[in-house]
């Protein structure tokens, strides 16, 4: 027996499973050729915000919307083997991960667990102002040792408050694809 959740959740799947139609047939390259980093936050909604269907992008969320090891490795997947040539880095406003430190977190944890594993991670909360961090993360990518000169990073800033997208010339001009690149 389930929690409510789960039943809701099962219910909504086979409404959705009734009129799924021919999706099944999408290829598993994105069709507009981009990929998506984003927070998890539940209110983001990367399909609506950025108008997306099912098929077009690849959307890759975390705490934070942060450039973690595990991001560049799927965005590194996006690219050389499913054929993404841009990559968008979206952050948002009133975010929880301004709320915090990396110390704070690893004592939280530690605490309600009794382990030090906890001490041996980096939560990376959002430091300094969210326009900083968000350079840094692109910064973080173009970088990157791995990550070709080919692929145009973006970088944007999500509103909470008004839903808009707003670009950081920074971040975008860090994160220009370089002429003459291979990749």
């Amino acid at each position: 027996m389930g929690t409510t959740n789960a039943r809701e959740i099962r219910a909504a799947n086979e409404i959705y499973a009734a009129d799924f139609g021919d999706k099944g047939r999408l290829p598993h390259d994105p069709a507009r050729a981009f990929a998506v980093v984003t927070c998890m936050d539940c209110r983001l909604d990367p399909a609506k915000f950025a108008g997306l269907a099912e098929g077009d992008a690849h959307v890759i969320r975390n705490a934070g919307g942060r450039v973690t090891r595990d991001v560049i490795r799927s965005l590194l997947i996006s690219h050389r083997m499913l054929g993404t040539t841009e990559w968008f880095v979206i952050q948002h406003t009133r975010c929880g991960m301004q709320t915090f430190t990396n110390e704070e977190a690893q004592e939280l944890f530690a605490a309600d667990s009794g382990s030090p594993e906890a001490y041996y991670m980096d939560f990376m909360p959002i430091r300094g102002s969210l326009a900083e961090n968000l350079i840094l993360d692109v910064r973080r990518l173009r970088s990157h040792p791995l990550v070709p000169p080919t692929v145009t990073i973006h970088g944007y800033i999500y509103e909470i408050e008004t839903g808009r997208l707003v670009i950081s010339r920074e971040a975008n001009e860090i994160g220009a694809a370089l002429p003459g690149g291979s990749g």
